[in-house]
C-alpha cells in the first residue's frame, strides 16, 4: 500500500500492467457492471449541463433510457450513477461499426462539443477510487474484470506498460500532477530496490 496525501494506493496499481485492448473486449466494461458508471456528486451538473451536446451520440434506447430514467440514477450500493439499458449497457454508449462500445460523452468530446471528456470512473478504469465513509482517505485499487479484461492484462505485460503509466491521463485529472509525480517516483525507487 503506498500513501500520498489522503490516497491509499493498492501496490497493483505500480506492480501490475494492463493497457485496453479494445479490439478483443469490445469495450465490455460499459456493458457489464452491477449498475452504470460511478458519478462524484461533482459530476451531475455537468452531466445535467452538458446532456443536448451529448444526445446527437446516443442511440435512440439511450436517449429513451435517459428521458425515463433521468440524466442519472441512484443506486443504494453504489451512488449515484450512469442509467443503464435493460441492466446492461450504459445509456451513454453506442457501438461502433466494429460492434465495439464507445461512450456519446466521450464522442462529444472528440467532436468539440463539450469540454468534458466523461465520468472519472470510467476515465480510471480498471482503477476504482472509493471514499472513506469514516474519513477524507480515498482508497485507490486495481480492479480488472476477470474476463473481460484479461486481452488488457496481457497485451499489457507484453508493452509492459504498468497500470499507473496506462492510466497517466486520468490519474493527473483525479488527483493532480504533484500526485502522479510522486506516484512515478515511487514506483521507480521500488523498483530499483527490488534490482
Amino acid at each position: 500500500m503506498i500513501a500520498i496525501g489522503n490516497a491509499l494506493i493498492s501496490d497493483e496499481v505500480i506492480n501490475e500492467q494492463f493497457v485496453c485492448d479494445l479490439g478483443k473486449c469490445k469495450g465490455a466494461c460499459c456493458v457489464d457492471g452491477d449498475a452504470g458508471a460511478p458519478l462524484d456528486k461533482e459530476e451531475l451538473k455537468i452531466m445535467d449541463d452538458i446532456y443536448d451536446e451529448v444526445v446527437p451520440f446516443m442511440t435512440p434506447e439511450g436517449i429513451r433510457e435517459t428521458q425515463k430514467q433521468g440524466h442519472y440514477v441512484y443506486d443504494r450500493e453504489f451512488g449515484w450513477v450512469t442509467p443503464s439499458i435493460e441492466g446492461k449497457i450504459c445509456a451513454y454508449g453506442f457501438r461502433d461499426k466494429a460492434g465495439i462500445v464507445k461512450c456519446a460523452i466521450e464522442q462529444a468530446f472528440l467532436n468539440k462539443k463539450i469540454n468534458w471528456k466523461k465520468p472519472i470512473s470510467c476515465h480510471l478504469f480498471p482503477v476504482i477510487v472509493k471514499k472513506s465513509k469514516r474519513s477524507n482517505t480515498v482508497f485507490v485499487n486495481y480492479q480488472p474484470r476477470e474476463d473481460n479484461c484479461k486481452p488488457a492484462c496481457i497485451l499489457g505485460k507484453r508493452l509492459k506498460v504498468p497500470v499507473y503509466q496506462f492510466l497517466k491521463e486520468p490519474l493527473i485529472r483525479r488527483f493532480g500532477e504533484a500526485f502522479f509525480e510522486t506516484l512515478e517516483a515511487t514506483a521507480m525507487h521500488l523498483d530499483n530496490v527490488k534490482k
